[in-house]
């Protein structure tokens, strides 16, 4: 069953069930592919209010900014496990790195006098480097990690008590 947080499941933030599948041990790094439905639909949602973001929320200041980034890892988190069954430490940290690769490449961009010329691509890559994005994005890997945690302790507790 799905842990409920402001009205919204939080099943693709749970961590994944565990199987050896032989002699073989999981470990951090296992990975396979699958489709989630759930994390495929919060996907879709967090893509739409980043759309919105983008188009209308030119005079929202931070909410647009800061919270764009924090929801851009979310949405990449969630992107990955609608297609990747893995521990949701591995997924957080790939969806924080890419974050940063971006930030790194604005950067360098900048540093070159580089400039996207598609308007698109602009907004949805960034023009200008700003570090405060990095902690958008280490808030969201965060936010993914303690959602998932809490799917994981509601899982166990539920689990727990069919056991008896």
């Amino acid at each position: 069953m799905d842990t409920v947080i402001l009205g919204l499941a939080i099943a693709p933030f749970a961590e994944p069930h565990r199987s050896t599948g032989g002699s073989h041990p999981v470990t951090s790094l296992a990975m396979e592919l699958r489709f989630d439905r759930t994390a495929f639909l919060f996907s879709i949602l967090l893509f739409v209010v980043l759309v919105v973001l983008a188009t209308r929320g030119a005079g929202w200041g931070w909410v647009r900014s800061f919270s764009g980034d924090v929801l851009a890892v979310m949405w990449v988190y969630c992107t990955l496990a609608s297609a990747v069954k893995a521990r949701p430490q591995l997924l957080a940290g790939i969806a924080f790195l890419l974050g940063v690769a971006i930030e790194l490449a604005q950067y360098l961009a900048a540093s070159f006098d580089i400039r996207i010329s598609n308007p698109v691509l602009r907004i949805v890559l960034g023009a200008t480097p700003d570090w405060w994005d990095v902690l958008a994005y280490a808030l969201g890997a965060v936010l993914v990690l303690v959602i998932a945690m809490l799917g994981r302790f509601r899982h166990r507790r539920h689990v727990g008590a069919y056991a008896l």
